[in-house]
């Protein structure tokens, strides 16, 4: 029997070679992870979080697509994020990064009849290097006149000197070439694991290695089915072809009645940037394709992390899930609110839903009056908590027993070096 006792040198040597293990299991995972990263998704990672290359040094990719947050904005206090000047604020919610690099390119799918894939939430920019490309020049966003001046900050910056280790020591001769190479690298590390890591509970489920219980089971068969929720219609929870993880999307575009969100900060925005001002209208993929049947069309976003990724909607109106999914349910059961400029809490607690924003091209099929009972709701939002990242399976926690061997170590240590401390101050003191 192995012997506890803090004076054994073989216990202490035991219990050294298990305090490594678990310090390889739960610390050194992330920087495996890390120095997995190709050499150029790693000036990519750089380029993400360098706020230098915005206007005035304020903004970065990174600001509103916080990685612990699934890639999204971590200010949840507004439904839209602000840019370089915070004063300034877009007119649309931030969409969800993680995961985004396996939206097809963007184009028409004649076997379905629909558009798919993109990025953005109206499809503008058909691949990740395409989306990357516009927000160091939007001037909304990272607020840079042209091209010239994101790469003459580049060029003058700390990452200089890995840029040119990867595209080339004569890489900034040319602004196009090397503006292009920024989004390529950003594109890199997007299609990194670190943005893709499928290591939710539903993950585990599908491997065999956890389990979902009653109240997220029963959510899921709520979520796949045709009858009630029919949220797999557009959010697809079986595996893919090989057996693949599924996405929860199909990455096409819809119109799913979202009112207006007056409490939007781009709405206030000077008539520079909004000459709209209150009466502005976002017509999503409709401007985008030049198609007014689908006004107010917007991508399905997938569902992974979604309990992280409040507010919901294009234009942020949904604060939680629980407003949400009663949207989907009710929108064509409630009656209409009669105040205007209402949010979507407040109208929640009034049992009422506002007009949509572009009620003519609203998919009026697939939601709108489900079936679904208060416990079903909750049992969905359940489910859908499953799809969070970073869920340890119970195979990978240490036993009990092991635990109480690890304490009882680090007791150990303790009582060790409290004893050589002594020793020292002794000495000291002698």
């Amino acid at each position: 029997m192995l012997s506890l006792g803090c004076n054994k040198s073989e216990s202490r040597q035991r219990l050294f070679i298990m305090l490594s293990a678990l310090v390889a299991a739960f610390i050194m995972t992330p920087l495996a992870s890390a120095q997995s990263l190709t050499l150029e998704q790693q000036l990519g990672k750089k380029l993400f979080f360098d706020a230098s290359l915005s206007k005035t040094g304020n903004q970065s990719c990174g600001s509103c697509h916080a990685a612990s947050l699934s890639f999204t904005d971590p200010d949840k206090t507004h439904a839209t994020s602000n840019g370089d000047n915070p004063l300034l604020f877009g007119s649309r919610n931030t969409p969800m990064a993680s995961y985004a690099a396996y939206s097809p390119t963007f184009g028409y799918n004649s076997v379905d009849g629909v558009w798919q894939g993109g990025q953005f939430w109206d499809g503008r920019a058909a691949t990740l290097e395409q989306q990357a490309q516009g927000p160091f020049i939007n001037p909304i966003e990272m607020g840079n006149a042209n091209r010239a001046a994101v790469i003459g900050k580049l060029a003058s910056g700390a990452n200089a000197t890995l840029f040119q280790q990867v595209y080339g020591a004569d890489i900034f001769a040319d602004v196009d070439t090397a503006y292009v190479k920024i989004s390529q690298a950003i594109a890199s590390y997007e299609r990194s694991p670190e943005f893709s890591p499928f290591t939710s509970k539903y993950d585990y489920v599908l491997q065999g290695k956890a389990r979902l219980n009653i109240y997220e089971q029963r959510g899921l068969q709520a979520f796949n089915d045709a009858s009630k929720g029919n949220c797999a219609a557009c959010h697809i929870s079986d595996p893919g072809p090989g057996g693949s993880a599924p996405l929860f999307t199909d990455f096409t575009y819809d119109n799913i009645g979202i009112p207006t969100n007056f409490q939007s900060d781009f709405l206030t925005n000077p008539e520079e940037f909004n000459p709209d001002g209150e009466n502005f209208i976002d017509l999503g993929l409709g401007q985008t394709v030049g198609d007014p049947s689908l006004y107010g069309a917007f991508k399905v976003p997938s569902l992974r992390n979604v309990a992280l990724t409040a507010p919901y909607g294009h234009n942020g109106w949904f604060d939680s899930l629980e407003e949400l999914i009663d949207f989907y349910a009710t929108r064509d059961v409630k009656t209409a609110c009669s105040a205007s400029g209402i949010t979507a809490a407040q109208a929640f607690a009034l049992n009422c839903w506002p007009k949509a924003e572009l009620a003519d091209t609203m998919n009026v099929d697939e939601l709108g009056n489900l079936p679904l009972t208060a416990r079903d709701k909750a049992n969905i939002a359940a489910f859908l908590n499953t799809l969070t990242d970073g869920y340890i399976p119970a195979s990978n926690v240490p036993e009990p027993a092991t635990w109480a061997m690890l304490i009882l170590g680090f007791g150990c240590m303790g009582v060790q070096l409290r004893r050589k401390s002594l020793r020292h101050g002794e000495k000291a003191f002698a």
